[in-house]
């Protein structure tokens, strides 16, 4: 008899292909997580549980969701920060649903349709490790504990997107040409400024500063923009403006050339460690400061509050609220959240 495996069935092409891959050698369980109002992707979900043959369970997170990752991007935003709400969301709402429908049914590992990798160093220790260059998604999962990791699979981590779709057509997956969703989930137009405001957590309008203090112009609230942005600040001047500073006390946006964007010390807290149990001293690394493919040699410090990550090539608007993912090679060394910098 096949082990059970609990896999998070979506409703998308990755989701499905990861449930036919996994039929080889478990028992699959397929779950719909279902957030509410909002919520897309049940009746494809329900009908590649169909097609495959397989249990299909839907659970209500909504509750979850709203304590874990809606209010707390909403505080980020409110507070001059640009949230990352699926770094959040995989630890603290997703993965623990997965497990407990697993303990539930009595299976022995859950799966979801990311991709990445996973495997045991010579200590017994999971490790989380990059999948294809073109479709990694280790940044997402870097906040995942040892814990969760050592109780997951992830099917595609040797697929890049391409083949998956291949699969797909192949296996006659009914979704297989369904597009690929982009958009944060609780916000399908992906207008995360209108979400704030339906909600009644927006800020007022207030001035565009240069670095000096002179007046540029308005802004719509602080909650509509981020660190680095460029665009749609309805600002002419000399040249192009950037925005370079979010001040919620003052209620102002700074905007400036982008020259003082850049920064070699980023100060980060709250680390998640998954390769080593601690940083005890300085360690070489590569870093990610955004979901982008962009690597940035580093050495990370440990100190008393997080890490002190000093870049070897200045880093480009490294913005608080979002994630420094820490690499060796292919392996995911841990994660932390980015705060101040210099």
């Amino acid at each position: 008899m096949k082990p059970k495996v609990v896999l998070g069935l979506s409703g998308g092409v990755d989701s499905a292909v990861a449930a036919r891959l996994l039929q080889e050698d478990y028992t699959v369980i397929g779950l719909f997580l279902s957030i509410g109002a909002e919520a897309a992707g049940e009746a494809d979900a329900r009908a590649v549980a169909e097609e495959l043959g397989i249990k299909f369970h839907t659970m209500d997170i909504s509750r979850a969701l709203e304590e874990h990752v809606k209010a707390p991007f909403a505080a980020d935003y409110l507070s001059g920060r640009t949230p990352l709400p699926c770094a959040r969301c995989n630890p603290l709402v997703k993965f623990p649903a997965l497990l407990a429908l697993a303990d539930e049914v009595g299976a022995e590992r859950v799966a979801t349709g990311h991709y990445a990798r996973t495997e045991m160093d010579r200590d017994g220790r999971s490790l989380l490790l990059k999948g294809k260059p073109a479709n990694d998604q280790s940044y997402m999962l870097a906040r995942l504990p040892r814990e969760i990791i050592q109780n997951v699979i992830f099917p595609l981590g040797d697929y890049d997107k391409s083949m998956i779709r291949a699969k797909a057509e192949d296996f006659g997956i009914p979704v297989a040409h369904k597009p690929d969703s982009m958009e944060i989930c609780f916000i399908p137009d992906d207008d995360y400024g209108r979400w704030l405001e339906d909600r009644g957590q927006s800020c007022p309008p207030g001035d565009f500063i240069a670095p000096e203090g002179k007046t540029l112009g308005r802004h719509k609230g602080i909650h509509r923009y981020t660190l680095g942005q460029g665009r749609g600040l309805g600002v002419s001047g000399p040249h192009r403006y950037y925005v370079s500073a979010i001040d919620p006390k003052a209620n102002t946006v700074t905007l400036s050339d982008g020259s003082d964007l850049f920064r070699e010390e980023i100060f980060c807290t709250d680390p998640n460690w998954i390769a080593i149990n601690r940083l005890d001293g300085p360690r070489e690394v590569t870093a990610r400061f955004r979901h982008a493919r962009t690597e940035t040699p580093c050495t990370i410090f440990p100190t008393k509050d997080g890490v002190l990550v000093k870049a070897h090539a200045p880093v480009r608007a490294p913005t608080p609220g979002q994630l420094a993912v820490f690499y060796d090679g292919d392996m995911v060394v841990g994660s932390a959240w980015i705060g101040k910098s210099r």
